[in-house]
């Protein structure tokens, strides 16, 4: 399951969410929302597994990049 990192004031988080609404993604199912705010636990992962505190951050496997507009190609080259 592809888990995306995240915080609900974040611009660029709410372009990626609603490119996996359009694609059809369901939340628990084809995606995890992972709350990444300031001082959260998703935040820590996402500083232990790619090295910077910025979000939004995706993880699909050995797949991992933190750019909305390249987590957007990403995810519409494999969904859509």
């Amino acid at each position: 399951m592809i888990r995306l990192f995240q915080y609900d004031t974040c611009p660029y988080c709410r372009r990626v969410i609603h490119t996996t609404e359009a694609l059809g993604l369901v939340p628990g199912k084809d995606i995890e929302f992972v709350e990444a705010s300031y001082g959260t636990p998703g935040r820590a992962e996402v500083v232990r597994l790619g090295g910077i505190s910025q979000v939004p951050f995706l993880v699909d496997g050995d797949v991992q990049m933190y750019e909305s507009a390249d987590i957007i190609t990403y995810l519409r080259s494999k969904y859509s």
